[in-house]
């Protein structure tokens, strides 16, 4: 895979983003069991000393023989002919990290918690991931439970949009977005719509993976104001699976993440809103 643009990324300064994941997606280590990840837990407790269990994610991967997978794919219920291992939540105290894992992946989170976090930029949040995830990939191997086979990679750009940061209402979404418009003529019968669920997927280079939009309308939790939900996710695998050639992926996928994020959002509100510096 190449860079896709050798020009500097674009970059803010108060940017719209409130969690990065990254992610690998790989086949299930079925020698993994409960005491394993508490085993685990005292590697990583000094940085992250919460814990939770929390639901398993299914499963989504990137084909090219159909239709492209669902961002928010529909839950599965399959009949379980053993226990079902939890996902695993370790937590760092001021609520900023997150490490989930359970038998088929792993992801690292970054997260922001108060109004004045800055987003710490891709090199410190990639940094962090190749950090835990060689601490997990050591665990294995010293414990003598297999390794890491990747089906997939994944990242996730996060962002929360009030209203009044570049849009007033629904109807004029496309100050915010220039691709998406709604008519306002004056005899048109219907009102503006309440509710917003928007899509979009892209391919990326190589046919490595592709690149997911989804806008959504929301509230924020702590004061009920509303907000427009915009996640982008770079989801796949390029035919080389060596760990040089996962970490250009990643590169790839923020790069196409950031230049996505710049190509379908309002430049006039880039600047004024985001702070755009390049």
């Amino acid at each position: 895979m190449s860079v896709h643009n050798s020009q500097a990324l674009p970059d803010f300064k108060t940017p719209p983003v409130i969690e990065v994941v990254c992610g690998i997606i790989f086949k299930p280590i079925s020698a993994i069991t409960g005491p394993h990840l508490g085993l685990l837990w005292s590697k990583f407790r000094s940085a992250y000393p919460g814990c939770r269990e929390a639901l398993p994610l299914p499963q989504v991967i990137e084909g090219f023989d159909e239709k492209p997978a669902s961002p928010q794919p529909p839950v599965v219920f399959e009949e379980i002919s053993s226990v079902l291992l939890p996902r695993i939540w370790f937590e760092s105290a001021d609520g900023r990290g997150l490490i989930q894992i359970q038998k088929d992946r792993f992801h690292h989170n970054w997260k922001k918690k108060e109004q004045t976090d800055e987003y710490p930029h891709y090199v410190s949040v990639i940094a962090g991931f190749k950090q835990y995830l060689e601490c997990f990939e050591s665990f294995l191997a010293d414990n003598q439970l297999g390794a890491i086979e990747p089906l997939q990679y994944e990242m996730t750009y996060v962002n929360h949009i009030p209203e009044g940061e570049g849009w007033e209402s629904l109807g004029d979404i496309r100050s915010l977005f220039p691709d998406l418009a709604w008519r306002t003529d004056r005899d048109r019968f219907l009102p503006c719509f309440e509710q917003l669920n928007v899509r979009w997927s892209f391919l990326l280079p190589d046919r490595s993976g592709r690149l997911h939009m989804a806008v959504n309308k929301g509230i924020r939790v702590k004061d009920k104001h509303p907000l427009l939900v915009f996640n982008i996710t770079a989801r796949g695998i390029g035919e080389n699976r060596s760990r040089q050639a996962m970490w250009q992926w990643f590169d790839i996928a923020h790069e196409w993440i950031v230049r996505g994020f710049a190509d379908v959002t309002d430049r006039e509100v880039q600047e004024t809103v985001w702070k755009r510096i390049t």
